[in-house]
């Protein structure tokens, strides 16, 4: 991994105005272009994006290859609860695209304390909120870009081979905008989760394993059972909420099963509750 650019050199001052007081619009733009910058020079993001759409796309043509070949042999109830979407995005893939945008948001913040690049960073910005704020953005426009360009794709690619059985949905059928907007964002939250995580730990091994355990592997792992609040609890779970809801365009009912409102909102909570404890934590702790 090679080391990030350094850090944006202080906006001038303007004459006759406070030190330190610089032009607010120059300085935004500084720093979104500085942490741009620093994202794309980093290997693993290039590498990781590219090569994990690559396989991504490949699982995709896989899997709808797999079920165009099975259909003939499918039964009748198997037939009447197939669902195209989930042949487009499976959980091996949300899994790949979950681990893949959570490591490399942690990376960004975990990145520059291993390097020592914080220094220098903090030291030409000294309101650290700000470097923060701007590191967020580009790693959720990038992340959520990403998303997109998969979960459109995969769509796309799936269809084309479905329809050849005549079981192919459109992006106009019921429940298929929703399953491919959670698709999309199950990138950028699993990168802001990431960041939040980063920015506690500060530990790059640490962090990447805390990731793949709080996103994944505990969220697979659960099993309804017969206490309620165990229920409540793994419901307020990302992931668990995307398999068992957001993913399918008709999701079960059930005591023990996340609404679709119930996602979003757990959806919405982790973003926003990570996008804190990442401003919170870095500008209050020591570098």
């Amino acid at each position: 991994m090679s080391a990030p650019a350094s850090a944006p050199a202080p906006a001038s001052v303007p004459a006759g105005s406070p030190s330190g007081a610089a032009d607010p619009r120059v300085r935004r733009r500084g720093l979104l272009t500085a942490e741009w910058t620093k994202l794309w020079s980093l290997r693993s993001t290039r590498w990781v994006l590219g090569a994990g759409i690559l396989l991504l796309l490949a699982g995709t043509v896989q899997k709808s290859w797999d079920d165009y070949h099975a259909w003939p042999s499918y039964h009748a109830l198997e037939r009447a609860h197939f669902d195209a979407m989930t042949t487009a995005f499976s959980n091996i893939s949300a899994i790949l695209l979950v681990v893949g945008a959570g490591v490399i948001g942690a990376l960004t913040i975990v990145g520059e304390y291993a390097t020592g690049l914080i220094r220098t960073t903090f030291s030409a910005v000294p309101a650290r909120h700000r470097v923060v704020l701007a590191k967020l953005a580009v790693t959720t426009a990038v992340m959520l870009a990403t998303g997109v360009v998969v979960s459109l794709s995969t769509f796309a690619l799936s269809q084309s081979i479905l329809s050849g059985r005549g079981i192919a949905v459109s992006v106009n059928d019921p429940g298929v905008p929703r399953v491919l907007l959670a698709n999309a964002l199950l990138a950028p939250l699993a990168a802001l989760v990431g960041m939040g995580i980063g920015a506690l730990l500060r530990h790059t091994a640490g962090t990447v394993v805390a990731v793949i355990v709080l996103l994944v592997v505990l969220p697979m792992t659960f099993k309804p059972t017969v206490h309620p609040w165990v229920n409540d609890l793994y419901m307020w779970f990302p992931f668990y909420d995307w398999a068992h809801c957001l993913s399918l365009r008709r999701p079960p009912a059930g005591p023990a099963l996340p609404t679709v409102t119930v996602s979003w909102t757990a959806f919405a909570a982790w973003a926003v509750v990570s996008a804190a404890v990442t401003v919170g934590v870095v500008s209050r702790r020591d570098v």
